[in-house]
């Protein structure tokens, strides 16, 4: 999906590692909710409390799931998923545009 329609965004961004890594909320009208965002690259971990989706739309990143031992690729144009309430790290070759589902049941 290129676009999305009849959706409210948040004005207020999310700033995490000094700006390094930044998005806005999406949420569509059945209160579900994504984010768009932009990592410049570097390394990096974040935790998270719902199970989420990380859409690569452009760059290169490589990441380590829960329970793995080995970084994975992730080429644009690919996903990965993270299980609720976990950690992953992902390393940034090349500055990263994504888009992150949230899974809410």
């Amino acid at each position: 999906m290129s676009e999305f329609n009849n959706v409210t965004i948040v004005r207020e961004a999310n700033v995490y590692f000094d700006g390094a890594v930044t998005s806005r909320k999406v949420v569509f009208a059945d209160g579900s909710y994504k984010t768009l965002g932009i990592m410049m690259p570097g390394d990096y971990e974040f935790g998270t409390e719902a199970a989420e989706i990380m859409e690569m739309m452009a760059g290169e990143v490589e990441v380590l799931l829960p329970g793995e031992t080995e970084w994975k690729a992730i080429p644009a144009g690919e996903s990965f998923e993270v299980p609720a309430n976990s950690k992953f790290g992902i390393k940034v070759k090349t500055i990263a545009d994504y888009c992150c589902t949230y899974i809410t049941e």
